[in-house]
């Protein structure tokens, strides 16, 4: 009898080796972003303008804003606490009355079709919706809400309310890009200024959140946001008695003063304000 030789073991594939591992990516890349590519340009970057206007109760914010419609300028106002309600200006009709439908106008492209200028009053309005929905949608860390930003723990909670207004400001960017110009109106307060060289003094500045750390300071924020930051004041005199005199007369301040904040990046030197007057227009827009 014949022995059956099996025939010996397939030999098993040799083990691939693993392929490398992609080279890590650089902070902030994203996964299938494009690559864009550089180079320069000279000239003017944009014609639109941020502008912040701010100053005493009934100075004349809001009619300085409605004045630019002398320059062909068509502006809508998105008035959040009346404030425009006595003049013939242009308006989103019904007015926002919350953080979202704040957000939902702005974001809404038909309503603002046909307008070269969205106009904000106030933000300092606007700041307290920011904290109704922070206070409303942002949990502590435990989980729960809470009824005041205080509520939050020590700065935590001006915190959230800055990162909620930020949001707005990219919002008014938009429009920025889309060609129209943004004046946002805001109310006063004085604000004591730490001097290291002497004594501290009070300075007029935006009504805006700024604790005292300067961290999450919205108020600080929207200065180095706006090209244009706009201080008007009654024009006051102060007698050897210490009492003010004035007649009522008006002036605009675009240069900071130990007095007021302000700032511009076109304008210099303070323009009397009269009634109906577009001045600061023409100037800021070479018009």
């Amino acid at each position: 009898m014949s022995t059956v030789i099996p025939p010996p073991p397939a030999t098993p594939p040799k083990a691939s080796k693993p392929a490398a591992p992609p080279p890590p990516k650089p902070a902030g890349a994203t996964s299938d972003a494009p690559k864009r590519k550089f180079g320069s340009k000279a000239g003017i970057a944009s014609a639109s303008h941020r502008c912040v206007v701010f100053g005493p109760g009934g100075v004349g914010k809001t009619e300085l804003c409605s004045n630019i419609q002398q320059l062909g300028i068509k502006p809508l106002f998105l008035d959040v606490e009346d404030g425009s309600k006595f003049l013939d200006v242009p308006r989103v009709d019904p007015k926002p009355e919350t953080w979202d439908e704040l957000r939902q106008v702005l974001q809404t492209t038909e309503i603002w079709e046909g307008y070269n200028a969205v106009v904000i009053d106030s933000l300092t309005k606007c700041e307290q919706l920011a904290i109704q929905w922070t206070l409303q949608n942002v949990k502590t860390e435990k989980g729960g809400f809470v009824s005041s930003v205080e509520g939050y723990g020590f700065g935590k909670g001006y915190t959230h309310v800055y990162e909620t207004f930020l949001q707005l400001l990219g919002d008014l960017d938009a429009h920025v890009r889309q060609g129209r110009h943004v004046i946002c109106v805001a109310h006063d307060c004085a604000a004591t200024v730490p001097n290291p060289t002497g004594e501290d003094y009070l300075q007029f500045q935006p009504r805006l959140q700024c604790p005292n750390s300067g961290k999450a300071s919205i108020r600080h924020q929207v200065k180095e946001w706006a090209d244009h930051l706009l201080f008007i004041g009654f024009d006051i005199a102060v007698n050897e008695d210490g009492k003010g005199t004035g007649a009522g007369t008006r002036t605009i301040y675009p240069t900071e003063l130990p007095t007021w904040w302000a700032k511009s990046r076109l304008l210099a030197d303070p323009i009397p304000y009269e009634k109906h007057d577009a001045e600061v227009w023409r100037q800021m827009l070479n018009i």
